[in-house]
């Protein structure tokens, strides 16, 4: 029992080990504002203004906030290896934004209705 109650905890430690705070989506409302991310992915975060940028309402928390960071090791002159993203204007763009910054935006998009969806 006792090897089992150590094993729990240290699994809880473990998870909740990467969380930071929470995501304030007025917060990640404001950062998409301050950015003028609009002025590409639509006010609506679906509407873009060129076909070939992609949709971001109701796309994965996780997926923009793996998408952020690379752009900014991009922006920052990371190798290759390091799991870059190289676009000058999401470069200039995301390296503007901390970590919050980047969680609650993403939180904020995740939270739209949007075209994007799981079909079975």
């Amino acid at each position: 029992m006792k090897q089992f109650s150590l094993a729990l905890a240290g699994t809880l430690l473990i998870a909740t080990a990467g969380l930071s705070q929470a995501a304030d989506l007025a917060a990640g409302k404001a950062v998409w504002e301050k950015v003028n991310c609009a002025s590409c992915h639509g006010a609506d975060a679906k509407s873009a203004v060129d076909p070939a940028y992609p949709v971001l309402a109701g796309q994965h928390a996780d997926f923009l906030v793996h998408a952020l960071k690379a752009y900014q090791r991009g922006a920052a002159g990371a190798p290759a290896s390091a799991n870059v993203r190289k676009n000058a204007i999401m470069g200039a763009f995301a390296s503007q934004l901390s970590k919050q910054d980047i969680e609650n935006v993403a939180a904020w998009l995740a939270a739209q209705p949007g075209p994007l969806a799981v079909r079975k």
